[in-house]
């Protein structure tokens, strides 16, 4: 049988290429020919879109918040600004309630239950305030330390706090604030001719030179601590609960960063100059003394045993404490004037504002000061004086409540974290109790909005220690809460007998701004004037 020589394959006839470019391998060429720089970036970001969506729904499961998430940012912008009727909102929006903003997932627990539940969970979190938080007070500050490295630091600062170390603080105070008193009258008389102007930023630098004081003593010189007022501004801008999670140059979380790195370095040379001065047999004048003379003490201790000599039960300290170096000294005072400042300051704008507004108020703290003093309005400070003006405790303890300087408390969940039986918060996410719902609970506290100092004497206030969550509960609750709160007594009290005081209210005075804490919206102008 003959061959036809000229058979050639069928995939060499060009009549046949139509049929082969539609086989398979023709589609995903076609597919990759498709592609472009364009394609890929679209279709990489849908993915990714719809990836952070998905884990939002997720991670919401059944509780309150936005039905979808603005990509990536989510309330991001809006929260820049942030408004307090807009928190109240969301706060009474459900027990729990949560929203996502860039990569982090918050879950909001509003009640005072739930508050409390979280404050007391340290098995399942542990205070985190912002991710930029660790960057600026250092990573193993000892509030971001969980168990005995946490309890290490903790046990040695609790006797920092007794009352008898309270009225060795006392002169350092008294002294700040008949500085400023002056400072005020002349502001407002010499400077501004008796026209009123806002104090907020004068009550700002007050605060932190009196918590200066108590913390570091005279360590520090004046220029240094209205170096730090002046600059922590930027500090609190930086830890905002809003902000990029990261350190970008001069962005607010940048200028912040420089701004604790400066506080750092005054607070470690102010350790050195205490741990000599104490060495040499000084005085305790303030809370970084009595912390290293404990240290000190200590030591002393440690060595007499190690070189075996017999030592009296009386001689051995109530809490053995290792040497702390200088900058981890530095880094916990630090946390004091972070814990101190924006919060001291908002209670002192309000009261101010509010014993103006309410000079009936104001008159009855003026008798009671004057009275404990037997007439004598220059007599010093002293824990006697201060535990003896109920009236006057009362009027701080309403502010406190009427006006809470801190309004949420940031944790991170360690990991997976049961808040009640049908709603885990995922390992990673931010866990945040409100105190302000609790505090203004009509059930608790009637009229929660308003100002009723008589509440905390003939009312049930004092009994409702469960709703009284202003300085939180729990293992990480606020050391400084007495200090904190006679500090104010002292404050408003003396001035009281020195000072008279007018405030010039507008359309935006009983307005609230949230900066970090809570302000009045204009920043409280004042007029201030001598008293005879």
């Amino acid at each position: 049988m003959a061959v036809n020589g000229s058979f050639a394959s069928p995939a060499a006839n060009a009549d046949y290429r139509f049929a082969l470019d539609n086989g398979a391998g023709g589609f995903l060429g076609q597919i990759y020919a498709g592609l472009n720089g364009y394609s890929i970036i679209i279709t990489t970001l849908l993915l990714l879109v719809a990836y952070d969506q998905f884990t939002y729904l997720w991670n919401k499961g059944g509780i309150v918040g936005p039905a979808w998430k603005m990509p990536f940012i989510g309330p991001f912008l809006s929260s820049v600004n942030p408004k307090m009727d807009e928190y109240i909102a969301k706060w009474a929006s459900g027990d729990l309630s949560c929203v996502s903003v860039f990569h982090k997932f918050v879950v909001m627990a509003s009640s005072r239950d739930m508050a409390r539940k979280v404050f007391n969970s340290p098995a399942f979190v542990k205070p985190c305030v912002v991710d930029v938080a660790q960057k600026l007070l250092r990573p193993t500050n000892w509030v971001f330390l969980d168990g005995r490295a946490h309890v290490d630091y903790r046990k040695g600062l609790n006797g920092l706090f007794t009352r008898q170390a309270l009225e060795t603080y006392l002169p350092g105070q008294e002294a700040v604030y008949e500085k400023y008193f002056a400072r005020f009258v002349d502001i407002s008389q010499v400077e501004n001719n008796g026209k009123p102007v806002p104090f907020m930023p004068v009550f700002r630098e007050l605060m932190c030179s009196v918590s200066c004081r108590t913390f570091v003593g005279h360590y520090m010189s004046d220029a240094a601590v209205k170096k730090i007022a002046d600059d922590y501004y930027k500090i609190t801008a930086a830890l905002e609960l809003v902000n990029f999670p990261f350190i970008i140059p001069y962005t607010r979380t940048w200028y912040g960063k420089k701004a604790s790195d400066m506080v750092l370095n005054e607070f470690s040379i102010c350790a050195a100059k205490s741990k000599a001065r104490m060495k040499a047999g000084g005085d305790v004048t303030c809370i970084m003394d009595g912390w290293v003379k404990s240290m000190l003490e200590s030591e002393k201790y440690r060595e007499k045993v190690a070189k075996g000599e017999k030592v009296d039960d009386s001689e051995k300290p109530a809490t053995l404490l290792r040497i702390f170096s200088d900058f981890e000294i530095s880094m916990t005072v630090f946390t004091f004037l972070f814990a101190s400042q924006d919060a001291t300051s908002s209670a002192c704008t309000w009261l101010f504002q509010l014993m103006a507004d309410r000079p009936e108020i104001l008159d009855r703290v003026r008798e009671e000061n004057l009275a404990v003093r037997n007439g004598d309005k220059h007599q010093e400070f002293s824990m006697n004086i201060l535990e003896n003006m109920p009236y006057t405790r009362a009027v701080v303890k309403e502010t406190l409540r009427y006006r809470p300087p801190v309004i949420m408390v940031p944790y991170v969940a360690k990991k997976n974290f049961p808040i009640t039986e049908s709603y885990t918060a995922p390992k990673g996410s931010m866990v945040i109790p409100t105190v302000w719902p609790a505090l203004h609970d009509p059930e608790v506290y009637p009229k929660p909005d308003l100002f009723d100092p008589e509440r905390w004497i003939t009312g049930d206030a004092e009994k409702a220690v469960k709703n009284w969550l202003v300085f939180g509960t729990g293992p990480h609750y606020c050391l400084g809460q007495t200090y904190a709160q006679n500090n104010l007594i002292a404050m408003i009290g003396k001035a009281s007998m020195h000072l008279d005081w007018k405030h010039h209210i507008t359309p935006l005075s009983e307005e609230i701004k949230v900066f970090a804490t809570l302000f009045p919206m204009d920043d409280c102008p004042l007029v201030f004037s001598k008293r005879d």
